[in-house]
Formats: structure tokens, C-alpha cells, sequence
């Protein structure tokens, strides 16, 4: 992780050149957040930008790609419930997602042929990109093996990020005293110089700024397990194979847990050790034990990272200079948890 760190913040400077050259005009932070993330992962998986920033139909294409797959994944069929038609492909969810598979494997298929067709060459010719697909064919992994490995990648990494920028800037917005305080942090920490890795978990209110975030919007709403076992739950019997919810977001919108659950107070996370690693059960946004998130280390600085320059770079405001607490804060449930309407914003350089 902390060898591709100069790729992660290679990615948030191209945002910051985009943004400087954008001042004054509408940005769709979703498509802006995800054209990042998705390049940063490009690069770690196969040493190239994946999409343009400032390619807008490009990215919402990519983009939609990614999000039906996600949708197809965990939206809910009959035999969920109806163990009897598992099989039958009533409802036609298994040919949907048969087609969002052959639309993502088409991104990537002509980097790995073209990969696979340098290994051929004589060794000496080989060039070694050192990146994540090179590890793969090193250690013999087929193209299928490839497929299903960045599948795993590429939408979980894009899809949760994107959703947590998003709410971030939203709530940021409406809350103008938590701007600008954690813009005063950054400006102390920071002092003119470049935003690093290294710099922004200096940060404490940053960091309690994201973990309210997660509270109050989990990239996940409802966490799936299945039952491996026929076990005991608080007094419940859960049958084996069963599959089980568990509710990240009223976890994190219970009045017995959190003081005034509905409002965004990061200062609640100051001076506390409440951490998303899967210790404390009244905070998982990563979920918990051996079926965590396996983004985290990822996720974490990414978030920190883009969010940080967002707020310590740019001036933000909503087009024809809208009143943010009129700004729509409904919620479309969807993996990740979304926006129901995204989020436009106009940036002004500091």
C-alpha cells in the first residue's frame, strides 16, 4: 500500500489542476471523485489512467458500468427468499449481470492481452511495469483468475469512495462552522505546503469529520452475512445457510448510542477512541472480524486524502448561489448508500 502512495497523490493533484481550470463552473463531484479514483486504481493495477478527468460522457459511462454491476450484484431475487427456484432465472438478473461482467471485462481485456503478448518476448525485453496485473501473471494467475480479482477492485473501490466524498461535501456544506474549522486545521498543519499521505493524518478533525460522515451515510447500509452454522443470536435461532442483515445505518442512527443522531457533529469523535476497524460494534462502515472490508487501508487514505484538498484548495458553492440548507439530502438505497440526487457544486480557487 504505502508503495503506491505517489500514485494516490498523483491523482488528487490532476483533480486539483482540473478544478483550478473548472473555477466558476458546475462540477459533478460524483463523476469528478469516481474519474479520480478509478485512474488511481488504473494505475496501480496496469500503470495507466483508465478515463479523462475532464471527459465527462467517458466517465458517466465507465461510471454506469460500474454501478450496474453493483446493483445487479445485491439486488434481492426470489431465490434469496425461495431457496426452491435457485437456478431458475426468473426475473433475468442472471443475464443482466452477465452483461455488466463482459462490460467491465471489456475495460481491461486489451491490457492483459497486450501484457500477456510482452511476456512472450525474450526476457531481456520484458518490460516490468511493477504493478498489480505484473504480480498477477507472475504468479501464473489466468485471465479469468485476473477478471475476478479486479472485479473485486475496481467497483468496490470506486463505488464507496465516490458515494463518501459526496456526502462529505454535502454535509460540509450545510454546515458552514465545521467548513470552516476544519479548513483552519488543514491551513495550520498544511502551512503552504504540499498535501501528503504522511501530513493529513496529522489531523484529528479531518479524521472525525470522515468517521461522522460514515455514521450518519455507511457506504454499506445493510451488511450481508450467511450462517455457516445453526447458532444462537440474543435468544433467535438463525438456521444454518441462513442470510443475515446486519443494519449499519440504523446502528448508526440509534438514539441510545449516538446524542442527537440526525445532525452532523464530528466533535463527537475528538478525544474518542471509537475507531471503523471492526473493534467497536456501535461504528462499522467497514463492517467487522474476518469479513471486513479489505479496502480499508486503501479507502482511508484515499478519502482523507481528496477530501482534504477539496476543502484546503477551493471555495465551494451551489450553482446560481443556492441556500445549501435547501440543499436535497435524501438518500437512494443502492450499494453504495447514494445521493438520490447528485451533488453540483461550483469551485473557486483560494
Amino acid at each position: 500500500m504505502e508503495l503506491f502512495a505517489n500514485k494516490r497523490e498523483k491523482g488528487v493533484l490532476d483533480m486539483v489542476d482540473l478544478l483550478v481550470f473548472k473555477q466558476g463552473k458546475v462540477v459533478k463531484i460524483g463523476n469528478l471523485v469516481f474519474s479520480v479514483v478509478f485512474n488511481v486504481l488504473g494505475n496501480i493495477c496496469f500503470s495507466r489512467d483508465m478515463v479523462k478527468l475532464d471527459d465527462e460522457r467517458g466517465t458517466s459511462e465507465m461510471k454506469g458500468h460500474i454501478w450496474k454491476f453493483m446493483e445487479c450484484g445485491t439486488t434481492p431475487i426470489l431465490a434469496d427468499f425461495f431457496p426452491i427456484f435457485d437456478g431458475i432465472d426468473i426475473q433475468g438478473q442472471k443475464k443482466k449481470a452477465k452483461k455488466c461482467l463482459d462490460n467491465l471485462f471489456k475495460v481491461w481485456e486489451g491490457i492483459i492481452k497486450k501484457r500477456r503478448e510482452e511476456q512472450h518476448c525474450n526476457e531481456s525485453d520484458v518490460k516490468k511495469h511493477g504493478d498489480f496485473l505484473d504480480l498477477m501473471l507472475a504468479n501464473g494467475f489466468s485471465d479469468d483468475q485476473i477478471n475476478y480479482m479486479l472485479l473485486e477492485i475496481f467497483p468496490a473501490g470506486t463505488g464507496t469512495l465516490t458515494s463518501t466524498i459526496e456526502w462529505a461535501m454535502a454535509e460540509l456544506l450545510r454546515n458552514k462552522e465545521v467548513l470552516n474549522k476544519l479548513y483552519s486545521e488543514l491551513k495550520k498543519v498544511i502551512n503552504s505546503n504540499p498535501i501528503q499521505e504522511s501530513t493529513i493524518f496529522q489531523l484529528p478533525y479531518l479524521n472525525a469529520c470522515i468517521k461522522e460522515v460514515l455514521r450518519l451515510h455507511p457506504p454499506i447500509a445493510f451488511l450481508p452475512h450467511y450462517a455457516s452454522e445453526t447458532c444462537q443470536v440474543m435468544h433467535y435461532t438463525i438456521p444454518k445457510d441462513s442470510l443475515v442483515f446486519v443494519n449499519l445505518w440504523a446502528i448508526g442512527h440509534d438514539p441510545k448510542i449516538w446524542d442527537d443522531p440526525f445532525s452532523f457533529k464530528p466533535e463527537r469523535f475528538l478525544n474518542s477512541n471509537l475507531d471503523f476497524k471492526g473493534q467497536d460494534f456501535e461504528f462499522l462502515p467497514f463492517g467487522a472480524g474476518r469479513r471486513m472490508c479489505p479496502g480499508l487501508p486503501f479507502a482511508t487514505k484515499q478519502v482523507h486524502l481528496i477530501l482534504a484538498c477539496l476543502v484546503y484548495h477551493f471555495e465551494w458553492s451551489l450553482p446560481n448561489d443556492g441556500d445549501p440548507l435547501m440543499l436535497d439530502m435524501n438518500e437512494k438505497y443502492a450499494v453504495p448508500l447514494q445521493r438520490e440526487k447528485p451533488l453540483l457544486l461550483v469551485p473557486t480557487r483560494k
